[in-house]
């Protein structure tokens, strides 16, 4: 009975392990929030917000903890609601050392709008934050 016992527990380990492992590789290969070059995040984020893609678009975030996601998701809604279209995205003061870019498009009754987000950079990766820029 004891054999049957340990065998039990030791599959339950070694579950336990694998399940563990799985994890942790999944999260070590997730890819790093933002883009790897000013122009790539006013691209990608130009086509997530036209497109309404909540994915991409928290994947450039940089947001505080781990609601990117769910501000994205509520971010495209209001988006898509208005019926936003011909985004376009600028950055400046300059195009390979940004600060700030500026969202341009056109709201579903033709009414246009603007409005600028903070452009941030660690390690190499850009994103953009949705405060105000600083002077």
């Amino acid at each position: 009975m004891h054999i049957r016992r340990d065998i039990k527990v030791g599959l339950s380990v070694a579950a336990a392990v694998a399940w563990i492992g799985a994890v942790t590789l999944l999260i070590v290969h997730e890819p790093d929030p933002g883009a790897s070059s000013p122009a790539e995040l006013r691209d990608r984020l130009a086509t997530a917000l036209a497109g309404h893609d909540a994915d991409a678009l928290a994947g450039l975030l940089d947001y505080p903890g781990s609601g990117a996601d769910d501000f994205a998701k509520d971010y495209v809604a209001v988006l898509a609601g208005n019926g936003v279209h011909a985004v376009t995205v600028r950055l400046a003061p300059d195009d390979r050392d940004p600060t700030r870019a500026t969202v341009d498009g056109v709201l579903a009754d033709g009414r246009p709008f603007s409005y600028p987000l903070t452009v941030t950079t660690e390690e190499g990766r850009w994103t953009v934050a949705f405060t105000p820029p600083l002077p």
